[in-house]
């Protein structure tokens, strides 16, 4: 029997936002936010940086997995998911089913960071890898939900991924109060647009900016051109945003509610990783960092403002320090 998950044609609101926060509730951490008189004063705004880096399964992921695992019918929890994730999806997947006990198959590519799927196999899902260059994981996606009867989860273009991701803003924005700007990063759109989604409700005049890496750039061309827009397997060291294009559902959403994006190149990216571990001691990855990055490289002018940054994941896979180190210059 197949029952792949099917995505509503509706697109997610502020209301599935908030049943999402009660469905996670004492399952996802409340991260912490943390701020820097260092930063400030460099930018001369007030920033908060919201640590989803120190989330379960250490990136914000978890909390769309679990808000979307913990709503299946219990037979589609006695047979199981499928999904596809270069990492902190996959990660965030096999934990939430283990805390669910629900079986869970990931689709990982055979070039993804090892912490990652070491993690993703410690959390007991069963990894089947694919060559990014050969294979679409789509399609061994659906053909696992085909044979195994799998309800296929895909990583951000689905409805409870969706609001599950727009908790992180919504704490960030109780906590906090209002903010003049919000910057995300982006990859296929689901904590962009999550928050999107959470700004515009508790901060109206927020101005939410996505930022992508240069070499994964589609996003940002989709948003210009108002036209969905694709890329192949970019090089990047943002592992986490190497996804081809925004969603069916994602797409929609930035451009309703994304105020603008923006991108930063590598070489800036992983400077700036390195300068959160070193000033505000946090562990941040490349993909992580890039809404920093965007802000400490001047991609606009910040001063007198209140700035939110989203810290999307920190699982760093310390075999790749030398080439970053590299790339730092």
């Amino acid at each position: 029997m197949n029952n792949v998950a099917t995505t509503p044609l509706t697109l997610p609101t502020f209301a599935d936002v908030e049943s999402a926060a009660r469905q996670i509730a004492g399952e996802a951490h409340r991260t912490p936010v943390a701020t820097s008189r260092t930063i400030d004063a460099r930018t001369g705004a007030t920033v908060f940086f919201k640590c989803e880096n120190l989330q379960r399964a250490g990136a914000f992921k978890f909390r769309g997995a679990y808000n979307t695992l913990s709503r299946l019918s219990p037979d589609e929890r006695r047979r199981g998911v499928v999904t596809f994730s270069s990492g902190n999806h996959a990660q965030a997947i096999a934990l939430a089913g283990q805390v669910l006990s629900i079986p869970r198959v990931i689709v990982m590519p055979s070039d993804a960071p090892s912490v990652k799927r070491v993690a993703t196999e410690g959390y007991g899902g069963e990894v089947v890898l694919y060559d990014r260059e050969r294979d679409d994981r789509e399609a061994i996606g659906r053909a696992l939900a085909q044979e195994r009867g799998l309800t296929l989860i895909p990583p951000y273009d689905h409805h409870h991924i969706i609001a599950g991701q727009g908790t992180a803003a919504r704490e960030l924005f109780e906590e906090v109060g209002a903010l003049d700007l919000l910057l995300v990063p982006c990859g296929g759109g689901g904590l962009l647009s999550g928050s999107a989604i959470a700004a515009r409700t508790l901060s109206p005049q927020c101005r939410v900016i996505g930022v992508e890496p240069a070499a994964g750039d589609d996003a940002t061309r989709s948003f210009r051109t108002r036209t969905l827009q694709t890329v192949h397997n970019p090089q990047t060291v943002a592992d986490g945003a190497r996804t081809p294009s925004l969603g069916t559902l994602t797409f929609p959403l930035v451009l309703q509610y994304v105020s603008d994006m923006t991108t930063v190149d590598d070489h800036q990216l992983v400077r700036t990783m390195f300068y959160l571990w070193e000033r505000l001691k946090l562990v941040v990855e490349p993909t992580g960092a890039l809404g920093a990055a965007a802000l400490l490289d001047d991609k606009f002018d910040a001063r007198g403002r209140r700035v939110g940054v989203i810290l999307s994941g920190g699982n760093v896979d310390l075999s790749r320090m030398s080439s970053w180190l590299q790339e730092k210059g």
